[in-house]
């Protein structure tokens, strides 16, 4: 990986720990079923791009 991959890497991983986080909230208290299903649907996008840096 070169340095701007390794960079977005890093920020992928935070961004799905704070995800990850929510969405637990979310499936604690749902309020908003939607919510719940559009943290799903960007975790995996995310998930996704990461194994894809990972690959190249």
């Amino acid at each position: 990986m070169d340095k701007k991959a390794k960079k977005r890497h890093e920020v992928i991983k935070k961004k799905l720990d704070q995800l990850r986080q929510r969405l637990a909230g979310a499936k604690a208290q749902p309020d908003d079923p939607n919510e719940i299903i559009q943290l799903q649907d960007e975790i995996k996008k995310l998930e996704a791009e990461d194994v894809q840096l990972k690959s190249s």
